[in-house]
């Protein structure tokens, strides 16, 4: 039930008439959370909130308390009324851990698989900048009760309808973010209608992206773009309020408490001098600090963003819509016999997201470009990658599924596009292809004995990975097309190297195109994919 001192809304009555001692007497509305109600001699604290969730600032003060909160380093410049910390980030460290550094896409650096969707004639997209508004609150309405006894009876006006909420929901069987579009906005409420009748509540919006996507908070990108101009990402510093949970407060720029107001007849500036609206916006406004209460708990984002590394059951409420405006029934009093005025639908909130997928597979294969991934990945699985004698055949990576005994699951493996020394400089297609390897349970990684130096390439390819992102997988190694050297010289130095790395890593020797050693490199594979299924 939305109640107000002067009528209540109630199913089990048309109209309940509220005197001014039983809403004294009863409490009269409940205590808003996180802040006490302002004295008169002090600022409204839901009168002074931000108009962005965020602002472009100056750099830290000497005297800022330094904080970290999972890889992210961000500075401290006391609280506000909330409890919530003044936090000022620069965009590198809003972006730290993130190994593949995504937030290039600020600057135009992600244009690799454009390339790659019409050369393999595919569409595959792991990085999606997205725009989402949630809907805004219907405006009350201003009516009043008529039939043929009273043509002009008490205000009935019904409240607006909510808006439309964002939600996201995880799906299997779909391997890329090519599909979402760059903006979404769900629906306003309606308004309010005669007849105590409330507007129709705005219709949702539901974003169904793939198993493995990360969803992160981000400034307004073309904001981001003018502030980079001329300067480095480290240079940019971000203000921000962060809860003690660690989440970005958002902000809606809306009404102040006591204003939002509509008037049929005489405007805003008549009703302001008349003491029986000024008092009774008194009360209003307790109940707009509660509504603006509620916002604030409900309009917040984790700071390390959400991973959604398994499907959902329900979508996942991300921006609620704006709460609907109080129709005039509200607003009958001893002293306001015929309130022409209602309140205007909250707005919803508009915010900017990073969706960023990283592919889930038990296993990754990865290597120099024109190592035989793609040809052994063919000779293994069902799946079908480019094949070719030139280097970066693969320009998008590609999942497999590997079948061995009918008593056995199958298991996966992505083949991750080629790597060249200095990829994770982000060097040739290093960085857009790295962040695949980070979900899959263990690597294979896949070195041409054709090559000069095989051994020297396997050092190259785990430099490029990096010991973080090796950290607890299961690790072996193909070394392809043995078929082409005339002796084991350069396999036999390949397996030395091997050994003085981590003796326990697997190894073997294949020929994709005539199918030597395939059989033995997939149960070699499939007893690496069990085990890190078996711990997991």
């Amino acid at each position: 039930m939305r109640c107000f001192r002067g009528i209540c809304r109630n199913s089990g009555s048309r109209w309940i008439q509220t005197s001014r001692r039983l809403a004294t007497e009863s409490g009269g509305f409940p205590e808003v959370p996180n802040a006490e109600a302002p004295e008169p001699s002090n600022p409204d604290p839901y009168a002074n909130l931000p108009e962005c969730s965020y602002s472009f600032e100056e750099g830290v003060s000497s005297e800022a308390t330094s904080k970290v909160y999972k890889d992210i380093r961000y500075h401290v410049e006391g609280s506000d009324h909330f409890g919530l910390d003044r936090a000022k980030i620069s965009m590198k460290d809003y972006f730290a851990g993130d190994l593949h550094q995504s937030h290039k896409i600020f600057v135009g650096q992600h244009n690799n698989y454009k390339q790659g969707s019409k050369v393999e004639q595919r569409t595959f997209l792991d990085l999606r900048l997205v725009r989402l508004k949630s809907g805004n609150g219907g405006n009350g309405c201003v009516s009043f009760f008529r039939d043929a006894h009273r043509p002009v009876g008490p205000p009935d006006g019904g409240d607006g309808g909510d808006g439309g909420n964002i939600y996201v929901q995880v799906v299997k069987n779909m391997g890329s973010l090519h599909g979402l579009q760059r903006s979404y906005q769900a629906k306003g409420g309606s308004p309010g209608s005669s007849r105590q009748l409330d507007g129709k509540r705005g219709e949702d919006i539901i974003l169904e992206v793939p198993v493995g996507t990360t969803m992160r908070w981000i400034p307004d990108p073309l904001a981001v773009k003018k502030e980079l101009k001329g300067v480095s990402i480290a240079d940019v510093t971000m203000g921000l309020r962060v809860t003690p949970d660690k989440d970005v407060q958002l902000y809606r720029n809306d009404y102040i408490p006591g204003e939002g107001w509509t008037f049929k007849e005489k405007d805003e500036e008549y009703h302001q001098e008349r003491s029986y609206f000024t008092e009774l916006n008194e009360q209003v406004k307790d109940y707009d600090r509660e509504i603006i209460a509620e916002e604030l708990a409900n309009d917040r984002f984790p700071l390390r963003g959400l991973d959604f590394d398994k499907p959902t059951e329900k979508p996942i409420l991300i921006m609620k819509g704006g709460r609907g405006g109080m129709g005039n029934m509200h607003f009958l009093t001893g002293d306001v016999r015929n309130p022409r005025f209602s309140k205007k639908g909250r707005q919803g909130l508009t915010e900017y997201f990073m969706l960023e997928l990283k592919l889930l597979a038990d296993l990754g294969l990865v290597g120099l470009p024109n190592a035989g991934k793609s040809t052994l990945l063919r000779a293994i699985s069902k799946a079908r990658p480019r094949v070719g004698h030139w280097e970066f055949t693969t320009l998008q990576p590609t999942i497999g599924t590997i079948f061995t005994r009918i008593d056995e699951d199958p298991f996966t493996v992505a083949d991750i596009p080629g790597i060249i020394k200095g990829a994770s400089e982000n060097k040739g297609m290093g960085m857009d292809f790295l962040r695949h390897i980070e979900r899959s349970g263990g690597l294979v990684f896949v070195v041409s004995l054709e090559s000069k130096n095989p051994a020297q390439d396997l050092q190259v390819l785990i430099d490029e990975v990096g010991e973080k992102r090796m950290k607890g997988k299961k690790v072996m190694v193909i070394a392809t097309k043995a078929d082409l050297t005339k002796n084991g010289a350069s396999y036999t130095e390949l397996v030395k190297h091997i050994q003085s790395i981590n003796p326990n890593w697997h190894y073997i020797p294949v020929c994709a195109p005539k199918g030597e050693n395939i059989e033995s490199a997939i149960k070699m594979m499939g007893s690496l994919a069990r085990k890190d299924q078996e711990e997991k």
